[in-house]
């Protein structure tokens, strides 16, 4: 019989001290530090009363780039990253999807599978659903597409020319326990902002992200013109669309590229739209999923602001792969 002792357990009573003086008196971590701390979070090593401390600490505090930077460092490394297997001629895009659709019809898929079609691997990750609001994965499933539960089926996927969804319980289970803290707690944590900035490719690859708070687009930028954020690809950051990484379908929102540690603006803010899009009359799945199916087989119905991010993410994609497979000529 094999005996298999606990983890052992990480004392984080001295981090706590530094993190849980309040939005004001607090101090942040080194990335060192973050990374150590997250690392024994993700692996069951910190106490529950402790774990609870740190969530709400940094949720009252703020993280700091080094923070971001290290817990990220941490996160990544907890999951096995993905390869790819077949010879795109893009770099892969990630699309984090853990919001939803609470008001107006959700159209991450939409803009996932047109990326898909034109044969740019296209990772989604997020929850299978979640109470008051319509997930990509249902809208998905009403579409027929598979949820991916290893990432042999993403790259089955990916072959297909389809979007690939793993759950956040598939693709990093560690982190999916630390995000579930939120049922327990009332409120969000860290990890939250880490699945929507992770970069789970071997490759570098494409992000989109957003934020709802302007703090975030701040800290979020910061972090993004990093050596570490660079050598893992670029990004577009944008506003979320009720926190979607999709363009408003309504008025495109501003999106800025941020490759090598330079930022670009891709699209401007557009305060009045032009013509307002034929857009699903309700935003259940079953709906939505109807109307991206016509969509997808009438290019005039896709919304201008979907349609231009789609031109800017597939102009990138194919600039980083060239990049990317001209840095590997020569190495051994």
């Amino acid at each position: 019989m094999i005996n298999i002792s606990p983890p052992e357990p990480f004392a984080a009573a001295r981090f706590i001290k530094e993190i849980g003086r309040g939005k004001d008196g607090a101090r942040s971590l080194s990335r060192n530090d973050a990374h150590d701390l997250y690392a024994a979070m993700l692996d069951g090593r910190v106490s529950d009363l402790e774990l609870g401390g740190i969530l709400l600490a940094m949720r009252i505090k703020g993280e700091s780039v080094e923070e971001i930077a290290g817990f990220l460092e941490a996160a990544e490394a907890s999951f096995p990253q993905i390869p790819l297997t077949n010879s795109s001629v893009y770099a892969p895009v990630v699309i984090p999807s853990y919001n939803g659709a609470r008001h107006m019809a959700n159209l991450t898929p939409l803009l996932a599978m047109l990326l898909a079609r034109e044969g740019v691997p296209v990772l989604l990750h997020g929850v299978l659903t979640d109470p008051g609001r319509v997930t990509s994965a249902e809208i998905l499933q009403a579409l027929g597409q598979p949820i991916c539960a290893s990432i042999e089926q993403a790259q089955q996927c990916f072959a297909q020319r389809l979007p690939a969804f793993m759950p956040i319980d598939a693709l990093a289970p560690k982190m999916a326990r630390l995000l579930a803290m939120r049922r327990i707690l009332g409120v969000r944590n860290s990890t939250h902002t880490l699945v929507k900035i992770m970069q789970p490719f071997v490759v570098p690859a494409l992000r989109l992200s957003s934020y709802t708070h302007p703090e975030y687009l701040t800290m979020l930028t910061a972090y993004f013109k990093t050596a570490a954020a660079a050598e893992r690809g670029d990004i577009f950051l944008m506003r979320g669309t009720e926190g979607e990484t999709v363009a408003n379908a309504r008025k495109a929102q501003k999106i800025d590229w941020l490759h090598a540690g330079t930022q670009t603006t891709l699209i401007e803010k557009q305060n009045i739209a032009d013509e307002m899009p034929a857009l699903p009359g309700q935003r259940d799945a079953a709906t939505t999923a109807s109307w991206i199916q016509q969509a997808l087989a009438q290019p005039e119905l896709i919304p201008k602001p979907i349609a231009g991010q789609l031109e800017q993410c597939l102009k990138v994609c194919r600039a980083l792969h060239t990049q990317y497979n001209s840095a590997d000529i020569g190495k051994p």
